[in-house]
């Protein structure tokens, strides 16, 4: 791997070219200048190369990571490969983006932490969600003291899809599910407005017919100071839910509507294109007296996760997602599957030297 300097081009090579890899990591990577998206590990080259047609497509995911070409390795796929994948990549010296979920528990998180630091290679997860329109109107808001002093959050991530797909996210393997899928985003969301809870209790629950995984996930992240978060998924919700609640001291923030940036994904705008991720759902601000008043939304970028990824390659930022922050996450979901198993509130199994780096990530 050639030694990327200040100003040289990273050169990214990306694992999988499914649902995530087509829609999200390609489109974002190939509009972010620095970066040069030209190696892929897929067995879908055909799929590839109409879009990508100077591309090299390796089918074995280790020709991808013994590629000279490659410094970056993007790992967007199936969540039971992360954990191995990662782990090659690192231990060939290479710069390492995960999708979420990170891993699919601590001890594997924790071990690519560890090597990651002994490389000398950076590691990241793929919390693309940080620069959604909606999160992004909801923190400036707190920020702002537009609320006083946050108590109550609840952000829901919910879907109308009552026809069971066939797929490995929907199935019954490891790390399929919806606390999987979706679950990463909310706790991220969450630890980030809030902070590190104390204890997690979760519900966990399959209620499509023919159904192999979890399709409905409610938890309840709670705080010692009375705080609680609400974090909540499903699949059968056509409408009328709101995607992030805030009730604090001094008054509630509503946001109604998600981010649009995957939808113009879907339909094919290209990331940086005129209206990308301008939102035209505003946040809903309530004042002591009840009165509500209206703020154009943030708008959202999530271009932004892998310019910062290649400015810190190239040591000249830091570490957008540090491995720290989603060790937590996976602290969360690790908790809330506890907590669904064994119907009881479960403590985050965090050691006192990660809850002091993860204070310290946040300054």
């Amino acid at each position: 791997m050639d030694e990327t300097g200040a100003d040289s081009t990273v050169g990214a090579g990306l694992l999988g070219y499914g649902y995530a890899g087509a829609t999200f990591h390609a489109p974002l990577m190939d509009a972010v200048e620095g970066l040069e998206l030209s190696r892929f590990g897929s067995r879908s080259g055909d799929r590839i190369l109409v879009r990508f047609p100077d591309a090299m497509v390796h089918e074995k995911p280790a020709d991808l990571i013994d590629d000279p070409q490659v410094d970056l390795v993007v790992v967007a796929t199936p969540n039971d490969t992360h954990f191995p994948l990662a782990q090659a990549a690192l231990e060939a010296g290479k710069h390492v983006v995960v999708d979420k979920p990170f891993t699919l528990d601590l001890a594997q998180a924790r071990t690519l932490i560890a090597l990651a630091q002994a490389n000398g290679c950076l590691l990241t997860v793929f919390h693309n969600r940080r620069w959604d329109s909606d999160f992004l109107s909801v923190r400036k808001a707190i920020a702002a003291g537009l609320v006083g002093d946050p108590a109550h959050l609840e952000i829901h991530f919910d879907r109308f899809r009552p026809q069971v797909r066939d797929r490995w996210r929907e199935g019954d393997g490891p790390g399929a599910g919806i606390w999987f899928d979706l679950g990463p985003h909310l706790v991220d969301h969450a630890l980030l407005l809030m902070g590190l809870p104390d204890r997690v209790t979760a519900s966990l629950a399959l209620q499509r017919e023919g159904g192999r995984s979890t399709d409905w996930a409610h938890v309840v992240i709670e705080y010692a100071d009375g705080k609680r978060a609400i974090l909540h998924a499903s699949m059968l919700v056509a409408g009328g839910s709101g995607r992030f609640i805030v009730h604090g001291t001094g008054g509630s923030a509503v946001k109604h509507g998600m981010d649009v940036q995957e939808s113009q994904l879907l339909a094919g705008m290209m990331p940086g294109a005129p209206g990308w991720g301008e939102d035209g759902d505003p946040l809903v601000l309530y004042d002591a007296q009840g009165n509500a008043s209206r703020l154009p939304a943030e708008p959202g970028d999530q271009r932004e996760f892998y310019r910062l990824v290649g400015e810190a390659v190239r040591g000249r930022a830091p570490n957008p997602v540090p491995p720290i922050q989603s060790l937590a996450v996976m602290a969360v979901i690790e908790a809330a599957e506890r907590s669904a198993e064994e119907g009881r509130s479960v403590e985050l199994d965090l050691t006192a030297e990660e809850r002091a780096a993860w204070d310290a990530s946040r300054t």
